[in-house]
């Protein structure tokens, strides 16, 4: 069985769950915090999640995805055409370089929040609403076929959902992605997959939620 160390609310532990739940590899999650002990014991950057496999460790998500796409049995999330596994690997790497980047700080301010009453700081939500407008309406298009890579689920829409969930949560991120037909679509269409519900992660305490 593959152990997988992480937070379970992480939006990058949730998309590798994602992958292994999809796939049908066996595995378990050890519950652990960035720069925690058993996650700087494998990664020395100290982020999550990290994998062990017998005496084999690893860290990163997506190369912890493609090793367990080749070492366990089942239908390749990488598919064996190189323009197509190329493609998922192209919009996993933009939604983790270019989407997280722009939707990360206003997530965080929203899910750790450091106001006064222990509610977000209205200021620096503000602030980061413009970058958050923008990614979405990037993400609007991108949509706009069902998939982000191709004609089916692929591990690229794996790392988008778990980012959507909690951008369906905060106040404006809410309302903007409610006023989007294409991502509302989306959303309720891969929400309703067995791997999406198999790795729902406790609900953030103190959230300033949209409902």
């Amino acid at each position: 069985m593959l152990e997988l160390i992480g937070a379970a609310p992480s939006v990058f532990v949730r998309a590798t769950r994602l992958a292994l739940e999809e796939k049908g590899v066996p595995y378990a999650l050890t519950a652990a915090a960035p720069h925690s002990p058993p996650v700087l014991a494998i990664n020395p950057f100290g982020k999550i999640p990290v994998m062990r496999h017998d005496d084999f460790e690893l860290f990163e998500s997506l190369a912890i995805i493609e090793y367990a796409d080749v070492v366990f049995p089942g239908e390749r999330l990488f598919p064996a055409d190189a323009r197509a596994a190329a493609r998922i690997r192209q919009w996993a790497s933009a939604v983790t370089s270019s989407i997280f980047p722009e939707l990360g700080g206003y997530m965080f301010a929203n899910a750790f929040p450091k106001g006064a009453d222990g509610r977000p700081d209205a200021a620096a939500v503000e602030a980061e609403l413009p970058r958050v407008r923008a990614a979405l309406a990037s993400l609007e298009r991108a949509v706009a076929s069902g998939f982000l890579a191709g004609s089916t689920f692929s591990v690229a829409d794996m790392y988008l959902m778990p980012m959507l969930a909690y951008l369906r949560v905060f106040p404006e991120s809410a309302m903007a992605i409610r006023q989007s037909a294409p991502l509302s679509r989306y959303y309720e269409r891969h929400a309703a997959r067995a791997s999406y519900a198999a790795t729902t992660p406790p609900p953030l305490p103190g959230v300033r939620a949209a409902l």
